[in-house]
């Protein structure tokens, strides 16, 4: 996880109560503002191609948060999302210690030596964490690191005590150092992967992702060591992967941003080079991985988010994959895909994480990396959400995070939406569609929002699925749009649909805005939780249950508020309905 100079403002949410009078006169004259009108056309007639789940992926820094009970709770609330699979990526499965979190901190002790510097593995922790993952219907994404504490050429110091507010730099510690033996390092790896075939059967752990390390492009960060040195690291960890199970997914390098000059190369050694493990020539390279995050900043008294930053990034690495003739057919993770870079950090320019910014940016991010994929012809498999939970810390704290005490935020409610997209990906314009390539230029600034939509049609099933948002970089009340949906190319002899009407905003799966309602409780009684967790779960609005079809067109229209996303279910599997 790599964080921007942005996330290292000092702790202090209360500044964002301290908006200047102007700005909030300003914000209440454009909320107060008549509806502007967007027009979305869906044709089900035009299919752009296969609408692949990206969004099941999900992940954070420390490991132990899964088995505890929020973390449980919430890897409950990610399998439930059904299929396909969902998947899991952690920090320090192989990082020496006790087993307690903290952030930016996690471990397993799997690896010790005895006196005489004799292996000791102990699998009890991270089999822990991976039969939680199972449990609970998610897969592991498993990285494969960081350096346990008698390989480490640097040991001491080996864990830090970073806290919010703190000097970031101060986590790289002895766990980021490369191993003094390489054969041992090797060794390790390949008892690992024996034993989770030995535990969860082959057929089980060929479905996994396995990389190696995070973000070593970062001079003197997660990586302490020389590119060549990873190489080395990579290509000792893979082979021992392959060695315990041929038909393991391996890839890399999880980069952050996308990886520059430090990804050119390592992509060359994987196609060209010489593999310090086997000798021979190449890397197995069964998926691609990077890291893309937006840059938000604090002005004019409210949080302005970087969409623009996060979308150049995927840009530019699709580019250098697609470069390469060998690999423009790999499947692609982004393994960090978030609007900021440092889900542990505070601050007033993270101050958007609890509310409707971060749904509505995530709905538009998403559907965007769908479009960037297509225009590189890319194979992009997946987006990993690097936002899991922090337990026992006090209610909507302004972490980057899925949920708060067992509490899912409206972000979650905008995977939910996915989750009941499938099928085919269909065509959807929209007037107030500001474009990928404008956004990735200048970013949603200004007067006008970003309103668009996606779209997907599932035959099998009879249904067509429609996800609307309405964002804007700003953090700021603005006009409702007020949107006339239609629907061409749907089936001729069908001649009326079920409309399901779901909704994220102010007033709809917002469990933080009823919090905020109840008084902004540090310890919510058990009537208040139950509240809550009521207004965290996807909502739908009252209305219309059926839309009218005929000649295969249809016509819907709503208001949609600025932050809001709107899911548009229309079904004719039962001609009763």
């Amino acid at each position: 996880m790599h964080m921007s100079p942005l996330v290292r403002f000092a702790s202090g949410l209360a500044l964002l109560l301290l908006a200047p009078a102007a700005t909030v006169v300003r914000a209440q004259s454009a909320a107060s503002a008549a509806p502007f009108p967007v027009s979305i056309r869906v044709d089900a007639a035009q299919v752009r191609g296969e609408l692949k789940p990206i969004y099941r992926f999900f992940g954070a820094d420390e490991p132990n948060y899964a088995t505890m009970k929020d973390g449980r709770k919430l890897l409950g609330n990610i399998g439930e999302l059904g299929e396909p699979q969902e998947y899991f990526r952690a920090h320090s499965l192989l990082v020496t210690g006790d087993g307690t979190p903290a952030f930016k901190w996690g471990s397993t002790n799997a690896y010790t030596e005895d006196a005489q510097g004799n292996p000791i593995y102990n699998w009890t922790v991270v089999d822990r964490i991976f039969d939680t993952y199972l449990e609970h219907g998610v897969k592991p994404y498993a990285q494969i690191g960081f350096m346990p504490k008698a390989l480490s050429t640097h040991p001491d110091p080996y864990q830090h005590e970073w806290r919010p507010g703190f000097p970031y730099n101060d986590i790289y510690t002895g766990w980021a150092y490369p191993p003094k033996d390489y054969a041992k390092w090797g060794e390790l790896v390949y008892q690992w992967v024996k034993h989770c075939v030995a535990r969860y059967g082959a057929a089980e752990v060929e479905k996994w992702y396995w990389e190696v390390w995070n973000e070593s492009n970062i001079a003197n960060g997660y990586w302490r060591g020389t590119p060549e040195e990873f190489y080395k690291l990579h290509d000792y960890a893979v082979d021992a992967v392959r060695r315990a199970l041929p038909s393991a997914r391996v890839g890399g390098m999880d980069a952050a941003g996308d990886g520059g000059k430090f990804m050119q190369d390592f992509l060359e050694h994987c196609l060209h080079g010489k593999n310090y493990a086997t000798g021979q020539t190449g890397t197995p390279l069964d998926f691609l991985s990077f890291h893309a995050k937006g840059s938000p900043s604090y002005v004019d008294g409210h949080v302005r988010t970087g969409i623009a930053a996060q979308l150049r990034t995927i840009d530019v690495a699709f580019t250098r994959f697609a470069s390469f003739p060998e690999l423009k057919n790999k499947p692609i993770i982004i393994g960090e895909s978030d609007p900021d870079g440092c889900a542990a950090c505070q601050g007033p320019q993270l101050g958007y994480r609890n509310g409707t910014m971060y749904s509505s940016y995530t709905a538009a991010v998403f559907a965007r990396k769908h479009l960037l994929a297509e225009k590189h012809g890319v194979n992009l498999e997946g987006a990993v959400t690097w936002a899991f939970e922090f337990e026992d810390q006090p209610y909507f704290a302004g972490f980057r995070v899925m949920a708060s005490n067992g509490i899912v935020l409206p972000v979650f409610n905008t995977f939910r939406m996915m989750a009941k997209m499938g099928g085919r990906r269909i065509e959807a314009q929209s007037s107030g569609d500001i474009g990928v390539e404008q956004i990735i230029k200048s970013g949603v600034r200004g007067a006008q929002a970003d309103v668009a939509a996606l779209a997907s049609l599932d035959t099998a099933k009879h249904q067509l699925a429609v996800l609307v948002w309405h964002y804007h970089d700003d953090d700021v009340p603005g006009p409702d749009a007020a949107v006339d949906l239609a629907f061409a190319g749907l089936p001729a002899e069908v001649h009326s649909a079920h409309l399901t009407h779901y909704r994220i905003d102010g007033s709809h799966s917002n469990a933080y805005a009823v919090w905020q309602k109840l008084g902004s409780p540090n310890a919510p009684n058990k009537a208040q939780y139950a509240q809550l967790q009521a207004a965290s779960q996807l909502a739908q609005l009252d209305g219309r249950a059926s839309v009218d079809i005929a000649n295969g067109a249809a016509d819907l229209k709503f208001p949609l508020p600025r932050q809001g996303v709107s899911l548009v279910l229309l079904d004719w599997s039962n001609p009763a309905k």
